[in-house]
């Protein structure tokens, strides 16, 4: 479709893992990369939006600031325009407490926080948290208790599967006050302030850029995806996305594997219109 029988587009954002970044892989592709920089000289405002914090995101994007100098970060508690940070939300200390006291009377289940990029561990079994994230398990420090002050960053991991954890955050978000639980993966929760995340960052973002929802492209695949979904007129769901996202999504493309974001990216910044189921 031509550009001029498409909606104008001026911001597209894209989580990152599985969106953008396969499972198992340390960074985008170099064609991610080009795409990005593609966007910014059409004039386009481009940049990830994920549960994963700065410090994280920089390496996966080479290193590249021109990928992320827009951003919203750490499941949308941070957000940042043209390189300036212009909102942090920190997760409300006694309520973070009271989520770890349900965590550690449940088996094979724990907490984690995060200073910067570095994982320390409060509460279960590496062993478990290694089912999901590896990575994390294999760096993270053991931590005697939560530090006193607001952490930016926190997750709950535990040995379950998609719908045994959907319950997990369903539970928690019943039970304990000030936070919201959502599922980015099976045995995997991200932790946010109630009523923020990443559409509620979205809705933030466009307005400081003063522009509207129906001028935004988001790219996605799971259930933390969501939130941002709702708030825009043009959602999109790899093809290896959870059911509910692909669901959710007004428009679908090819997998992450495939770099589908790299390309339906750069015929946006050629002005064309890559969306059409």
């Amino acid at each position: 479709m031509a550009h001029g029988d498409a909606p104008t587009i001026k911001l597209i954002l894209t989580d990152i893992d599985d969106t953008v970044m396969p499972r198992g892989m340390t960074a985008v592709s170099e064609r991610t990369v080009r795409a990005f920089r593609a966007a910014r000289d059409a004039g386009i405002t481009v940049g990830p939006s994920s549960g994963r914090g700065r410090a994280q995101i920089v390496p996966f994007f080479r290193n590249d600031e021109a990928c992320f100098s827009t951003a919203i970060t750490t499941n949308g508690l941070e957000i940042y325009a043209a390189g300036e940070k212009i909102a942090e939300h920190r997760l409300p200390t006694a309520s973070l407490e009271q989520a770890l006291s349900l965590v550690s009377a449940s088996p094979r289940t724990g907490m984690l926080y995060f200073e910067g990029s570095q994982p320390y561990l409060v509460v279960g079994d590496r062993e478990v948290l290694g089912l999901t994230m590896p990575g994390y398990a294999a760096r993270c420090i053991d931590a005697d208790g939560l530090p006193a002050t607001p952490v930016l960053k926190a997750n709950i991991f535990l040995d379950a599967d998609f719908d045994e954890t959907a319950a997990f955050a369903a539970m928690l978000n019943e039970r304990v006050d000030g936070l919201d639980f959502d599922v980015p993966l099976p045995g995997y929760l991200n932790i946010m302030p109630s009523g923020w995340n990443k559409g509620s960052a979205v809705l933030a973002l466009c307005e400081h850029l003063g522009i509207g929802t129906d001028e935004v492209a988001v790219f996605g695949d799971a259930g933390n995806d969501l939130a941002m979904f709702r708030v825009v007129e043009n959602s999109v769901a790899v093809a290896n996305a959870t059911p509910e996202a692909a669901a959710a999504a007004r428009w679908h493309i090819g997998a992450c594997a495939d770099d589908a974001v790299a390309a339906s990216i750069e015929a946006l910044a050629a002005g064309e219109w890559p969306f059409t189921a």
